[in-house]
């Protein structure tokens, strides 16, 4: 679950694993994380701002490419393999540059396919749409959903600016388009709605009306 007294990104993965650890987090803070953005650096991907050159694969034209780790999530090609047929919305308990660089880090076991950015709006795209991220904690939500990461914190509602709403809105409105998913709450849940998870994003400050009007044009 999230722990206001020690802000960390909500574990995701696909597999059972205890939380992060305080040696865990000094690790990925340190020497851990710099070796992952080097060895990016030197395969020519390490993500470089939002904003930057945007991938010609990039699934979503608004999104910057910021790479994860392929240790992060699974290949796959969806929606052949999978039906996709839901959207989960996540709060990263992290800052944006912080959660490009976790993902980034193979030994992090966890990823989503899009982060969104508190003061602008920006989005990076971390996974492509067709790939399994290990977002929700559970493997057969991960199948059927597109996981979006959200810089902030649950307990901070400052981080939940209109232009962060706006761009996610936009951002699931066009997953919902392409997959045919329907843009209601049974369909675009939150990381809290997922069967045995023990996390609570995005959290009482989340404003699910606004966002669902935003959705449906409102």
């Amino acid at each position: 679950m999230v722990r206001p007294s020690r802000p960390q990104l909500p574990y995701a993965s696909s597999r059972s694993a205890p939380p992060d650890t305080p040696t865990r987090r000094s690790l990925l803070r340190g020497g851990l994380a710099l070796g992952a953005a080097a060895g990016a650096v030197a395969a020519g991907q390490l993500w470089g701002g939002a904003g930057g050159a945007h991938a010609a694969g990039v699934d979503y034209p608004g999104a910057t490419w910021a790479p994860a780790s392929p240790a992060n999530y699974t290949a796959s090609d969806r929606p052949s393999t999978y039906p996709i047929d839901l959207v989960v919305i996540h709060v990263t308990q992290e800052t944006f540059a912080d959660t490009i660089s976790l993902f980034q880090d193979p030994a992090h076991a966890a990823t989503a396919h899009y982060v969104v950015r508190s003061a602008d709006g920006a989005v990076d795209q971390c996974v492509r749409e067709h790939d399994v991220a290990w977002h929700a904690g559970n493997w057969d939500y991960n199948t059927r959903s597109i996981g979006i990461e959200h810089e902030g914190w649950v307990d901070d509602p400052s981080y939940f600016t209109d232009a962060m709403y706006h761009a996610s809105a936009l951002l699931t409105g066009a997953i919902c388009d392409t997959y045919g998913i329907p843009k209601d709450r049974e369909h675009i849940i939150g990381h809290v709605e997922v069967p045995g998870t023990d996390h609570t994003d995005p959290g009482p400050n989340w404003d699910w009306p606004r966002y669902l009007r935003l959705l449906n044009g409102g």
